[in-house]
């Protein structure tokens, strides 16, 4: 049985500030220690309900995170930047389910460090009229393979965002938001038990685990900060301008609507960096 992580890390248990998820900044290297705690309670979880084989794709920052002599269950690792399908590449068919580990809240929100996939340039984007984060965009990847989400972990906003999309999925709420920059987090210890349990129970449900639902031609709103991206974003084939701040794209293809997204991300940030 085939598990597929997808680990981002602001919603690690007792993370609330940039510079402890930014590479180089004085306590990264704890906080990146606790997040592999968390990806590693996923796997073990896992494990114990019978799972054998395991992707981790680390999907934040520099996507650099881990170490993987450190994670569990001999668990394949995908690291470093510019993937193509970024915080989804690896994910196919041959998967019987995913984990979102350490997820956030969408830009919109008030979850902890919340933002959607850029948000220099990203104000909010909405699938089918609802908002959604990063999680409801990468549910998109999962229902074109038709592999369930079975579990997601982070603060209670995340939790909200995805179980919508993805009914019956497991959540471990390992820290509540107060505000985007402070939390009342589990201790690490506690979460991790938590996550643990979580995933335990997910894969021994899986049988009645069913891809994400959303239903199909979908439409992505994205909505910006600027005129300039939205101006930017609609010179992507398929991407049509709504008013000045706004584009979308529309579809029946759940891989296409998501690597076009991505392309129009990719594009915003190289019009800055």
């Amino acid at each position: 049985m085939k598990v597929f992580v997808s680990s981002d890390m602001e919603g690690t248990a007792g993370i609330v500030d940039w510079e402890q998820v930014r590479a180089g900044g004085p306590d990264s290297l704890h906080f990146a220690g606790l997040l592999c705690r968390e990806v590693n309670a996923a796997i073990e979880g896992a494990r114990e309900a019978g799972a054998t084989e395991f992707l981790v794709n680390d999907s934040h920052g520099q996507m650099a995170n881990l170490r993987p002599d450190a994670l569990a269950g001999r668990a394949s690792y995908l690291s470093g930047r510019l993937k193509p399908r970024y915080m989804m590449e690896g994910l196919d068919a041959s998967f019987d389910a995913a984990f979102f580990v350490a997820y956030h809240g969408s830009m919109s929100s008030p979850s902890v460090l919340s933002h959607t996939y850029f948000p220099a340039a990203i104000a909010e984007v909405r699938l089918n009229g609802r908002v959604v984060g990063e999680s409801g965009l990468n549910a998109l990847v999962a229902k074109a393979y038709g592999v369930p989400v079975v579990l997601v972990t982070g603060d209670q906003t995340t939790a909200d965002e995805l179980s919508p999309l993805c009914p019956g999925i497991r959540t471990a709420v390992v820290k509540r938001s107060v505000t985007r920059f402070a939390a009342e987090s589990l201790h690490p210890d506690a979460s991790v038990d938590l996550i643990w349990s979580e995933a335990k129970a997910a894969i021994e449900g899986l049988a009645d685990a069913a891809p994400p639902r959303i239903d199909l031609p979908a439409t992505l709103e994205v909505a910006f900060h600027t005129s300039d991206y939205a101006q930017l974003a609609s010179r992507v084939a398929g991407v049509d301008a709504a008013g000045a701040l706004v584009a979308t794209i529309k579809g029946d293809d759940p891989l296409w609507l998501f690597d076009t997204f991505i392309t129009v991300v990719l594009l915003c940030r190289g019009f800055v960096e």
